[in-house]
């Protein structure tokens, strides 16, 4: 798919160039489902690295014991990422929608999905694998735990993977009981750059219990 559309500042935005702003620091997000495209670079960003991550036991046996959903990867980006933008207040627009779905095709955008017995589809996250680091976007949730143990699912497969972090941007009270900490720009910069080395996110399909 070739996208390329435009920011609030009318210059054009392609899948590549989103890349490059990541690896600048910076992220694209849309004042609202109608708005355009404006980029970020916080003083603080918010990371998971895997010393600090940690879940509760509360978590770790409902995942171990009833294992109340189908973990998948890679089974239904564009549901995970229109699933993210369909809440009242989003910074998902069409265009980054489109560039997201744009750069899941050619491999580097990745999804983790929750799915019922019935079928359907009620949790999931999505982020960008950029070397070592992975770039976790946004998580959605139709279900008990279920964005949750998507992201339990996501660490496990990102460390197998070899990366090194989970950038989470900006911190949350969920993000924070996994271990989330903030780090200032500096700090952010160097672990970045010391992500450079290339990992692997796996194959699409059925994902085993992590803990």
């Amino acid at each position: 798919m070739t996208v390329a559309v435009r920011d609030a500042d009318g210059q054009v935005v392609t899948p590549e160039a989103v890349v490059w702003a990541y690896w600048q620091r910076m992220f694209p997000m849309a004042d609202h489902r109608r708005g355009r495209i404006r980029w970020y670079r916080p003083h603080e960003r918010a990371v998971i690295t895997w010393d600090r991550f940690t879940v509760s036991r509360s978590l770790a046996k409902v995942i171990r014991n009833r294992r109340p959903y189908r973990i998948t990867a890679n089974r239904a980006f564009p549901e995970v990422i229109a699933a993210c933008a369909d809440r009242e207040s989003t910074w998902i627009n069409r265009d980054i929608e489109r560039l997201y779905v744009a750069l899941h095709e050619q491999g580097v955008a990745h999804s983790v999905e929750a799915w019922d017995p019935g079928g359907a589809l009620v949790g999931g996250c999505y982020g960008l694998a950029l070397g070592g680091c992975f770039a976790g976007e946004s998580m959605f949730t139709r279900a008990d735990d279920a964005a949750k143990i998507c992201v339990t699912y996501l660490v496990a497969r990102l460390q197998q993977g070899g990366f090194q972090m989970l950038d989470c941007q900006q911190q949350t009270p969920h993000m924070e009981r996994f271990g989330c900490r903030m780090v200032a720009d500096a700090e952010y910069a160097l672990m970045l750059e010391s992500c450079r080395l290339p990992c692997s996110f796996g194959p699409p399909g059925d994902l085993t219990v992590p803990c």
